[in-house]
């Protein structure tokens, strides 16, 4: 069974195959192995509203880290290439999911199914 995964922010990423990692609150339920269909809005669609399958992807890695602990490497997984690094990462994901820099966040990464 595949769950599905809101990827709104970053769809663009999502759909050139740029994006291999995402960070969550939450998800502890998560296992290498897992699939995922990332889609462009999850929650909140209105009635009727389609629901746009954007991939299916294959959890390759699940782990709890701060979120400040980023790196420039996983700044460009999250789909991020040619941005400021992880401080702008790091001040762009509070802007829209709030909490503080050092909060604990889920860090899943996946690989593109065929």
């Amino acid at each position: 069974m595949s769950r599905l995964m809101s990827v709104s922010l970053t769809e663009h990423a999502v759909v050139a195959r740029r994006k291999t990692v995402t960070r969550r609150r939450g998800w502890l339920f998560l296992r290498p192995g897992d699939r995922l269909t990332l889609c462009r809005k999850v929650m909140g669609r209105r009635p009727g509203e389609e629901l746009v399958r954007l991939a299916e992807v294959e959890v390759i890695s699940v782990r709890r880290e701060p979120l400040n602990a980023i790196t420039r490497e996983d700044v460009r997984a999250e789909g991020f290439e040619g941005y400021a690094g992880p401080a702008w990462f790091v001040r762009f994901w509070l802007a829209h999911m709030g909490g503080e820099p050092d909060q604990a966040v889920t860090r899943i990464e996946w690989r593109y199914l065929p």
